[in-house]
Formats: structure tokens, sequence, C-alpha cells
């Protein structure tokens, strides 16, 4: 009898462990059989995620989402975009809601742990910083004892500030909020001195306000906020797949691969390329895919660099610098492993 009692409840844990596992394993059939992806992404973050009024979604993460949907999908069009708050994302991602959570979303510790979810890597490094109005009078965070500071709850922007303000032992009084739309609102009607995020967020939301060149971004950045793209936990082949998109985008940039020419690059005699674009060994089958899989991302969105310059960068309203997010070679730290 004490045999049978252990026997059922080992059998009994191991259906309890293998379960939730089991389901999350499916990620990549139930999006296949869906015939669309769910990503979750800002509400509207220029130059990031942002709607038109037609419903038309733009940015970095919004080419991420479609750069998977076209490797998993075949089509970069079949995504269904998830809007989510800073306090609703991790709970979209958890819930199942979204496959693939694709939102300027700072890695870090907690996140990657306790929160199930596991980030695939950087697709845009950044750094907490302030605006203020020109107005005010200042030109460094270190003069910004006693400010009043616009902050959006749930994020590590919050805890950042916390943190920066008792380092320099400098008092503030924080006006939080949940919805980015509101800190900006609130900080042009005068209801906080400062308003800080992100500094790409920084830049992207000083171009919405009515008078864009009343207000500066201080030169401090206070923390590191490395942004990328996360997946639930217990998934290895989503996990890998999203992953190696994003090293796909990287490394074609580095290899000269562009949306205009991927096609000729199939008659390339490097040996680098010719195992990129699927001409040469089997990589898309380690994924589940078809050995087409990054030619179909290129085609679909451009390099990393493509990408970047489009949306935040060079070509875009941000003009912002590549500066960290520059390739590994050109003083960056964009760099991904190689397909071999």
């Amino acid at each position: 009898m004490r045999r049978v009692i252990k026997f059922g409840l080992l059998s009994a844990l191991v259906v309890a462990i293998s379960a939730p596992a089991m389901a999350q394993e499916k990620t990549l059939d139930a999006v296949k059989k869906r015939g669309v992806l769910n990503c979750a992404v800002n509400v509207g973050l220029p130059g990031f995620s942002q709607p038109d009024d037609k419903g038309n979604w733009t940015g970095l993460d919004v080419d991420y989402c479609k750069a998977i949907a076209a490797a998993v999908l075949g089509d970069p069009n079949k995504v269904k975009y998830i809007p989510t708050t800073a306090k609703e994302r991790f709970t979209a991602l958890q819930s199942g809601e979204a496959d693939v959570l694709v939102r300027n979303t700072t890695w870090s510790l907690a996140r990657d742990s306790s929160l199930g979810l596991s980030f695939v890597g950087v697709n845009y490094y950044d750094g907490q910083g302030f605006m203020v109005k020109k107005s005010l009078g200042v030109t460094s965070a270190k003069e910004l004892d006693g400010a009043t500071v616009c902050v959006q709850t749930g994020t590590t922007t919050e805890l950042n500030l916390a943190d920066y303000f008792r380092t320099n032992n400098m008092k503030y009084q924080p006006v939080v909020f949940e919805k980015a739309a509101e800190i900006v609102q609130a900080y042009q009607a005068g209801r906080c001195d400062v308003f800080t995020t992100d500094a790409s967020g920084l830049y992207a939301e000083r171009l919405q306000m009515q008078n864009p060149d009343e207000h500066i971004v201080l030169p401090e950045i206070i923390s590191k906020e490395p942004l990328g793209p996360s997946v639930r936990q217990g998934d290895s082949q989503w996990f890998t797949i999203v992953k190696w998109v994003h090293f796909a985008l990287v490394n074609a940039e580095e290899l000269g691969i562009t949306q205009a020419n991927v096609e000729e690059m199939k008659s390339s005699q490097n040996p680098e390329i010719r195992r990129f674009v699927g001409v040469e060994g089997d990589f898309g089958q380690g994924l589940g895919l078809d050995n087409d899989w990054a030619v179909r991302i290129i085609k679909a969105v451009g390099n990393y660099g493509e990408i970047f310059d489009r949306n935040v960068g060079k070509d875009s309203r941000l003009k912002i610098e590549r500066g960290l997010n520059a390739l590994w070679n050109q003083g960056g730290l964009q760099y991904a492993p190689p397909i071999r």
C-alpha cells in the first residue's frame, strides 16, 4: 500500500510540474494554428509603436512584431497588436493573451525571474533622463532639489527616480500616473516641474507637445535601460525563435544584407551570407522553421540598421544617434552570435 501511495503522489507531482510546461511548449503551434501573432506593444509611443488614424501601426517595436510574424507565418501583416500600458504589459504576456511582449520594456533581474518572463535580447539600449521647460532655468538634474516630478507607475523609472534623488541627497515630490499620455498632459499643464522616463521616450513625447522647442532634455542619464522583447518562461523553442529573429536583424546589418538586396544575396559566395539566406546548411530546422526564415524577415522589415534609421534614427522625426545601438564593430553594443 505504501508503494502505491508514493507512486501516486509522484505521478501527481510530475503531472503538476509538466502540465504548464507542456502547455507553454505549444506557442509556435498555437500561433500557426491561429494564423496570427498576438504582439503586446505600447499604446502609443512615437518611434516605437504608434497607430495612425486608420489603425496602422508603425515603430521599431512594431517592426519586431512584423519580423517575428514573417519568420513564423510567412507574412509580416499577420499580427494582432495588443496595446498595453506599463501596468498591463506583463499580465498580457503572463495570461497568454500575447505571444510576445515588444514594448520598450527594461530587462531587469526581477522581471527575468519572479515575473516568469524571459528576455530574448536588447533591441534598444536606453537610459533614463529628465525633461523640463526652458522657462524653469534648469540646465542639470543636480538642480532639481525640491522639484515635483511626473513619473509612470509600475516602471523601473519610478525606482530609478527614488534612487537618484536619494543618492544625491535631494528631495522631490512624485506625481504618479498609470498612462504616459496622462503624464504628458499633466506636465504640459504645469502639474509638475519635471517629466522623467527613458531618454528615447522623452525625445518622442517632446515631438507631440504643442511647442516642442520650449522643452529641453537635461544631459544626465541616470540608469541603464536595456529594452527588449520578452516571452513566457518554459517554452524553449519559442524563446529561441524570437531570440534569433533579433539576432538575424543584427547579423543582416553586419553582413550588408538589406531589404533591397536580400534576394540577390542568395548568389553570394560568402559562406556566412549563404548560411544566412538558407542556401547552405539547414539552420531553420532547429528552430522549427524552414531555411528561408531569415530572408522573409529582411524582405519584410530590413535589417536592424534600417529599422533603427526609419523609426528613431536619421530618417525619422526623432533623429536619435545610433550611439550604443550601433554595431559592435562601429563603436556600439549590438552584437549577434553567428548563424553556423
